[in-house]
């Protein structure tokens, strides 16, 4: 499944990580738990959506990671009248070379931060596709590549908000996990209060890694080895999802690859080069729950995916792990 990846490799990898969170924790304050899957996120080569409400430090976290790794932060505020050349860039005819030149829209940076992306038509959604799967956008059958690392933070309002356009499933698996930030705890939030900053870009923070460490974590990241029974055991998992009565549809191939790659760099973040099973336990709730949906669809949106998770926690707790 993977190269034999050598141990010095590996604590070179913990290290540059554990910097990372370091870096990261100190900002946002009381959210170990994200930041761990934002970094799985980070070191996988995916992308996440977060659904929650304003204010809850969402920017703040996508700001603080590209600045922590030497990269170029762009933020597009997705509104109904975006249009997809605002989002990509658009060939303008230059009369000084008489010829059209294209100029690079706001996704051309290494984190963006698409805010309130549900709040855009399905159009101009349609316009991250081909970059969040491909890291290049294509204007007039040109293709241009955004530059790597590339990862999207999407932010989404609760899809039964006025204004608003539900991701279509497509959009969705795009995403590696979907992630909530939820309030922080009163002490968190004393410190937070305590702070004399008042916006996302008056954070100081120094890059404590590079672009190219972050590139190398992620090829480390595809060979960490994945035995045959975990294999298996993700397998069993996402044919679960596909025989579930509650389930409109189940797990796509893509989504089944998408909790491998994720295990892969959950072993990684931990210090390891082998997945055990709880890599994949623990990260089928923030991988898989976004990619399903009722077959009784619920009309309150945060309800459906409270059942969602529910039945995934079931299925998981019927499939047995490998020893």
């Amino acid at each position: 499944m993977s190269d034999f990846i050598p141990a010095g490799e590996v604590t070179d990898a913990k290290q540059a990580l554990v910097r990372l969170r370091a870096a990261m924790t100190q900002t946002i304050k009381g959210k170990d738990d994200v930041v761990e899957h934002v970094l799985i996120c980070l070191v996988a080569g995916g992308h996440v959506l977060i659904e929650d409400l304003p204010g809850l430090g969402k920017t703040t976290l996508a700001y603080t990671l590209a600045r922590a790794l030497d990269g170029r932060f762009s933020r597009i505020q997705f509104t109904s009248d975006l249009l997809p050349s605002d989002v990509t860039g658009v060939a303008i005819y230059d009369e000084a070379v008489k010829q059209f030149v294209f100029k690079p829209g706001p996704v051309f940076a290494n984190i963006v931060l698409a805010d309130e992306i549900n709040r855009a038509t399905p159009k101009t959604q349609s316009a991250l596709l081909e970059v969040m799967d491909r890291a290049r956008v294509t204007v007039d059958g040109e293709p241009h590549e955004v530059g790597t690392p590339f990862m999207v933070f999407a932010t989404q309002n609760p899809v039964d908000y006025e204004g608003t356009f539900p991701l279509p499933e497509s959009q969705m698996d795009r995403f590696l996990m979907r992630l909530q930030m939820g309030y922080p705890l009163p002490g968190d939030e004393l410190e937070i209060l305590r702070s004399t900053r008042t916006s996302y870009d008056a954070i100081a923070q120094e890059p404590v890694v590079s672009r190219g460490d972050v590139l190398h974590l992620q090829a480390l990241a595809g060979r960490v080895f994945v035995e045959e029974s975990v294999l298996d055991y993700v397998l069993r998992i996402v044919t679960a999802t596909r025989t579930e009565s509650e389930f409109r549809a189940g797990v796509s191939v893509r989504g089944g690859l998408a909790l491998r790659t994720a295990a892969q760099a959950r072993a990684l973040v931990k210090g390891r080069d082998f997945v055990l099973p709880e890599d994949v336990s623990e990260l089928v709730a923030p991988v898989l729950t976004h990619r399903l949906s009722l077959s009784r669809p619920s009309s309150d949106a945060l309800e459906e995916r409270r059942q969602v998770a529910s039945v995934l926690k079931h299925i998981l707790s019927s499939v047995a792990a490998p020893v």
